[in-house]
C-alpha cells in the first residue's frame, strides 16, 4: 500500500447520446494544463515578485569568518566565546583528510543573522543531492503545500484511457480504485471490451538533462513521465502502468481488446474516475527523507507548469532561480542546476547559498508555505531516512552525541559529498549549517563519518 495517504473520486458516465458537462469539450492535455495554472496561479505571483525585505546571511567565500559575521541588515554581529570555540573547532575539523582538499562550508547564526564561519563558502561545488532543497522551495512556493495531482479515467469510442496528471506518489491501491470505478460505469452502460490506452501528455517526451547518462536509467531515475504506478523504475512508466490497470479490468470482468498503447485522451471523451494525491506538502516531506530522484524531476516539471513555463528541466530550473531570487532574495552568484533531483554532474552551488535557502525554514513567515521542507529533513539516526542507522551515518563515537539533533539533506554521488541542514544550540538558537566536498579519494563511509562529525561541531555536543 502507497503509504502517502490519498484518495479516489468517483466521476458520472454519461451513455453516448446524452448531454455532457461543456467542460468536457475541451482539449484534454489543455484542460489539465488549465487547472494546474488555476491553482497556482495566486501562489505563482507571489513567488515571483520582487526580493522580499528578508535575506541570509551570506559569507566571505573564502577563508573562515572567526569572530563576527555580516546579518541581512548588513549589520555585523560579534561572536561570543562559544562560537569562536565553535570557529577555531572547525577550522580544525574541516582540514581532515577524509574530506579533501576541496571543501566549502558556511554556518549561520540564524537568530541574529550572522555568518559564524565561512570555508571557501562561495565556492561553486557539484551538490549531489542537496539539489532538492531549491526543488523543494520552488514546488512549494509556486504550487502551495495543499495542491493535488489528479490521475484520471476516461472513455471514448471503445477505449478507456488512463491520464496521467504528473502523480509519481500514484500506488497500487489508487490505481484499483480507479479501476474498479471505471469497471462499475462501463457495466452500467452495458460494455464489456474496451481497447486501453495511457495518456501521459502533459510532460514531453523524456529527455537527458546536461550532465546526465543513458546509465543513470532505470535504476538512478526513470525516464520522466505523467504517469507511474508504485513509483516503479522502469523505462516506460507510463505503458507499465496501463498494463497494470488493464489487468486490474481484467480481474473485475472487462476484456481488454490488444495491447495497450499511448494516445491523447479525446475531447469528447467522457470522465469515468479521478485520484487525487496526497498534499504536496506531504510528497515534499516522502522526497526529502528518502532522497526520491523520481519525485525531484516530477515536481520540477508540474512546478514548471504551474508557472506557465514548458515541462522542462529548462523550464523547470529557469522556475527554480526565479523563485529563490525575487520571492526570497536568494544569492545566485554561481548557482547552476540542470535538473531537480541533483543527478546532474555539471550542476553547482555554493555551499552559502544552500545554507540561504534553509536559512528561510528558520523564519516563523515561510512556515505555512516551507515548512514541509523542515519536517521531511532526515533526522540524525533516524531509521528510514538517509541519515538512518541502515547508512552508517551519526554512528562513529564523534558524532553519536547529535542523534536526534541534527536535521539535514544529504548529497551522495561519485567525487560529491554534501550535508546540509539545521541545529540548536545549547542555548536554542538555530544553527543552519552546509558542507560539500568534491574530489576526496576516501571512502564514502569515511567521508560521511566526517561531514557527521562537523554537524556535531556545530550542534556543539562534540566541543
Amino acid at each position: 500500500m502507497n503509504d502517502i495517504a490519498a484518495e479516489t473520486r468517483t466521476g458520472s458516465f454519461v451513455p453516448a447520446g446524452q448531454p455532457r458537462n461543456r467542460r468536457v469539450g475541451r482539449s484534454r492535455a489543455g484542460l489539465r494544463r488549465s487547472v494546474v495554472l488555476a491553482l497556482a496561479v495566486p501562489v505563482v505571483s507571489a513567488a515571483l515578485a520582487a526580493p522580499s525585505a528578508f535575506a541570509a546571511g551570506t559569507g566571505t567565500g573564502t577563508g573562515t569568518t572567526a569572530a563576527a559575521g555580516v546579518g541581512a541588515s548588513g549589520h555585523t554581529y560579534p561572536a561570543g566565546p562559544g562560537d569562536q570555540q565553535l570557529v577555531a573547532n572547525l577550522d580544525a575539523r574541516v582540514l581532515d583528510q577524509r574530506l579533501g582538499s576541496d571543501v566549502g562550508g558556511v554556518v549561520l547564526d540564524a537568530d541574529s543573522g550572522s555568518t559564524v564561519w565561512d570555508h571557501n563558502g562561495s565556492t561553486a561545488l557539484m551538490p549531489a543531492s542537496n539539489v532538492k532543497l531549491a526543488t523543494a522551495t520552488a514546488a512549494l512556493t509556486v504550487l502551495g503545500p495543499e495542491h493535488r495531482f489528479t490521475t484520471g479515467v476516461v472513455y471514448g469510442d471503445g477505449t478507456l484511457t488512463l491520464v496521467g496528471g504528473g502523480d509519481r506518489t500514484l500506488g497500487s491501491d489508487g490505481l484499483a480504485e480507479l479501476a474498479k470505478t471505471a469497471v462499475a460505469g462501463l457495466k452500467e452502460a452495458g460494455l464489456s471490451t474496451v481497447k486501453v490506452a495511457v495518456d501521459d501528455s502533459l510532460f514531453p517526451e523524456p529527455t537527458l538533462a546536461d550532465g546526465w547518462n543513458e546509465g543513470y536509467y532505470p535504476d538512478s531515475v526513470a525516464p520522466v513521465r505523467a504517469l507511474v504506478v508504485d513509483g516503479r523504475g522502469v523505462q516506460d512508466t507510463s505503458i507499465d502502468a496501463g498494463q497494470t490497470f488493464a489487468g486490474l479490468l481484467a480481474e473485475n470482468g472487462i476484456t481488454v481488446d490488444g495491447d495497450v498503447t499511448r494516445g491523447a485522451a479525446r475531447r469528447t471523451d467522457t470522465p469515468l474516475a479521478h485520484h487525487s494525491s496526497a498534499p504536496l506538502a506531504d510528497i515534499v516531506r516522502k522526497m526529502l527523507k528518502t532522497s526520491d530522484n523520481n519525485i525531484a524531476e516530477t515536481l520540477l516539471r508540474t512546478t514548471a507548469l504551474g508557472a506557465g513555463r514548458p515541462a522542462t528541466f529548462e523550464g523547470g530550473t529557469e522556475v527554480v532561480r526565479q523563485v529563490l531570487s525575487r520571492r526570497y532574495g536568494v544569492s545566485l552568484q554561481n548557482f547552476v542546476i540542470h535538473d531537480g533531483s541533483g543527478l546532474s554532474r555539471t550542476d553547482r552551488i555554493p555551499a552559502a547559498t544552500l545554507a540561504q535557502i534553509l536559512e528561510l525554514l528558520t523564519e516563523p513567515r515561510h512556515a505555512r508555505l516551507l515548512g514541509s521542507i523542515l519536517d521531511g529533513l532526515p533526522v540524525a539516526g533516524e531509521a528510514g531516512s538517509t541519515l538512518g542507522p541502515e547508512w552508517g551515518r551519526f554512528d562513529d563515537p564523534n558524532s553519536r552525541c547529535a542523534v536526534g539533533k541534527v536535521r539535514a539533506k544529504t548529497g551522495t554521488l561519485t567525487g560529491a559529498i554534501a550535508l546540509s541542514g539545521l541545529t540548536r544550540s545549547e542555548d536554542g538558537e538555530w544553527r543552519v549549517f552546509s558542507f560539500i566536498e568534491n574530489g576526496s579519494t576516501a571512502a564514502p563511509g569515511d567521508i560521511k563519518d566526517a561531514m557527521d562529525g562537523l554537524a556535531a561541531t556545530v550542534n556543539g555536543c562534540w566541543a
